[in-house]
């Protein structure tokens, strides 16, 4: 039998690599996706040596129409399991950002994934079977976490949990995780300072990781890892939002970022 097949986008580092290697782990033939083509095949001599899998190498700047298109003939020609990853946050204010900066967030963080998501879904209905996997964010099911970037995650949440009834009893399921705070490079990138983040806070990427596919064996279409943050966002589910708003601009510095 041939080995099934998750293509990952942005596994270069932090949870991306977390699901690639997890993947590999489990027997996964592998595509990987990112702009830098030396740190995927730095990735996939790592994966291909210990774990003796296949790993296409698929080098993409998903800000870019022509190179989301060749991502999408790639999950046309059918996947297994899909994981929408990539993403991006940045610092500022939302009214001296760049325009093209916040276009091309929202071309990564929302336009790849519904292309992705709609050049995978016809070959996985067609077989019965299949895994879409969309990381989103605590961000998008709390108020006041910035401005863009917690919009596109809160539209990957609806867009998702909207898409998963869409394609009940097609044997294919769609998932949302929603990590909180993880030690990755994701704010070093985007320059936001972080040091005011109570450790409590923070989660590593095996156990968003770990967590995240345990929900999805068990079907769970919203997976938020770390009983800190299930409790955060049961919480703001049942106070105002005025009030979420005010908490996430004193803890989760609400300004300063899009």
């Amino acid at each position: 039998m041939p080995r099934p097949v998750a293509l990952i986008t942005g596994p270069t580092a932090g949870l991306g690599a977390g699901y690639a290697r997890r993947y590999a782990r489990d027997g996964y033939n592998l595509v990987l996706v990112a702009r830098s083509v030396d740190r995927l095949e730095d990735l996939a001599a790592e994966l291909r040596a210990a774990h003796g899998v296949d790993v296409e190498v698929l080098p993409a700047d998903l800000t870019e129409g022509p190179d989301r298109a060749r991502v999408a003939d790639r999950l046309a020609a059918g996947v297994q399991v899909l994981v929408n990853n990539a993403g991006f946050g940045t610092s500022g204010e939302f009214w001296t950002a760049d325009p093209a900066q916040l276009q091309a967030q929202l071309d990564v963080n929302v336009t790849a994934v519904m292309h992705f998501t709609r050049a995978a879904l016809p070959s996985m209905i067609e077989a019965g079977s299949g895994t879409v996997i969309n990381i989103a964010s605590v961000a998008g099911l709390l108020s006041g976490r910035g401005s863009t970037y917690s919009a596109s995650k809160a539209w990957v949440v609806s867009f998702t949990e909207g898409l998963a009834n869409g394609i009940a009893g097609t044997g294919v399921s769609i998932h949302a995780v929603c990590p909180g705070f993880v030690h990755t490079e994701f704010h070093e990138r985007a320059g936001i300072d972080m040091k005011s983040i109570p450790n409590i806070l923070w989660l590593n990427v095996d156990d968003v990781v770990a967590v995240s596919l345990a929900d999805v064996a068990k079907g769970k279409v919203i997976s938020i890892p770390g009983l800190q943050y299930k409790v955060l966002t049961s919480v703001g589910r049942l106070v105002p939002r005025g009030l979420v708003r005010a908490v996430n601009n004193t803890m989760g510095r609400g300004r300063g970022r899009t």
